[in-house]
């Protein structure tokens, strides 16, 4: 075989325009990226603080694993909205992809769900403030089922633009004409930089949270904790941010052929640009943020503008993802019968589910907000609340 075989495109056509999918594919992206930079990075720092860390360590790991149930509920819901519209327009190449990997592909939902309950069980320990190495043990385990799940996905976005490798693993892993599912896309020379650059974006995500947290959540907590927990979260995004400028500049001048990487920097150098200077502005707040940690509007401000680094990322890894594929394939140019109904009631609950998760939010805020100490019935001085 010379050609790789593209999935035939539907007779129904696409049932919305192809701006229409690329915006929500890359808006859901940016909310996805969100909470889950925070497990993804996070679960690995909640492991070796729990293991190794000071007593501020593994507080700050104690109140990472009570906030991960509900992190990880949002990044996985928000997550379905760029796995379906990828799914919509861009499964003449998605679904080989998937097949071609196919067991990895689903190893990812048990390896979740051991992650999911592993947190959830730690984070019960925590609460109940009777951690056991059963507890921590678990938090390893759902931190190395949270690497290896980046890495699946890094395996099949990668594959699915990139036809010779997708020709390389079907005659390497078929047998009699049909594949095993057992291919990985190691031979492609951007697999691990891209990986690599993903996990250290998530370290300056993580860092935003910590300092986000210590200045509106942790207020119950000692002046000591909060003032070492700015600090270690500017600590923490500046070897993010190391971390994701070498495996950035690995991927872009190393892995990155060279044909792709003159038209990124023809086409869209500004966008490029802006991408990897971006995360310097938020490094900016931080190094302010580190000896201010009662200061909400230099956290407001970092969180704002790690927003922005996500949504600038997510927007170049998608032009990146269409030049790729338009070597062998242009979802643009597939025929459109658009779907008003589906359309219309996506967008709807689209709408609707952002706002039950922000009053969720909202609500959390307030329930962990510190609360006036209550006088005594005597009439004497308020008693200090216990912890």
């Amino acid at each position: 075989m010379n050609d790789f075989p593209l999935a035939p495109e539907t007779p129904l056509g696409s049932p919305a325009p192809f701006w229409f999918i690329l915006f929500f594919k890359t808006l859901g992206f940016t909310l996805h990226m969100i909470p889950m930079h925070i497990w993804f990075a996070g679960t690995v720092l909640i492991a070796l603080f729990s293991l190794f860390g000071s007593a501020h360590a593994r507080l700050l790991a104690h109140r990472m694993i009570n906030a991960l149930p509900i992190l990880i509920a949002l990044g996985i819901n928000f997550g379905i909205v760029p796995l379906l519209f990828i799914q919509v327009s861009y499964y003449p190449v998605v679904y080989p992809a998937n097949i071609l990997i196919g067991w990895y592909w689903f190893a990812v939902i048990p390896l979740l769900i051991v992650a999911y309950y592993g947190v959830y069980y730690y984070a019960v320990q925590v609460r109940r403030n009777k951690v056991t190495a059963r507890g921590v043990f678990c938090g390893v385990i759902s931190s190395l089922a949270f690497l290896a799940i980046g890495y699946i996905f890094a395996n099949n976005f990668s594959l699915m633009t990139n036809e010779p490798q997708m020709m390389a693993a079907y005659n390497r892993t078929a047998v009699g004409g049909a594949v095993t599912g057992t291919a990985l896309n190691t031979g492609d020379p951007t697999l691990l930089p891209r990986w690599l650059m993903m996990f250290g974006l998530a370290l300056t995500t993580a860092a935003v949270y910590i300092l986000v947290d210590t200045v509106f959540l942790a207020k119950r907590e000692t002046e000591e904790y909060r003032a070492w927990a700015a600090k270690f979260a500017f600590l923490l995004h500046t070897v993010g941010l190391v971390w994701f400028a070498a495996m950035g500049s690995w991927y872009l001048f190393g892995a990155l052929s060279p044909e792709l990487r003159q038209t990124a920097q023809s086409s869209v150098g500004v966008l490029f640009g802006l991408t990897a200077v971006a995360p310097g502005l938020v490094w900016l707040c931080m190094l302010l943020g580190r000896s201010r940690a009662s200061d909400g509007r230099i956290a407001l401000a970092a969180a704002a503008a790690q927003v922005v680094v996500l949504a600038l990322n997510a927007v170049s890894r998608q032009w990146l993802q269409n030049v790729e594929l338009a070597r062998f394939f242009d979802p643009a140019k597939m025929r459109v019968e658009t779907q008003w109904s589906p359309m219309i009631a996506f967008l709807v609950l689209f709408v609707l589910g952002l706002g039950v998760v922000g009053w969720m939010l909202w609500q959390l805020a307030l329930a962990l907000k510190p609360q006036p100490a209550m006088a005594s019935s005597s009439g004497g001085s308020p008693k200090p609340r216990k912890r």
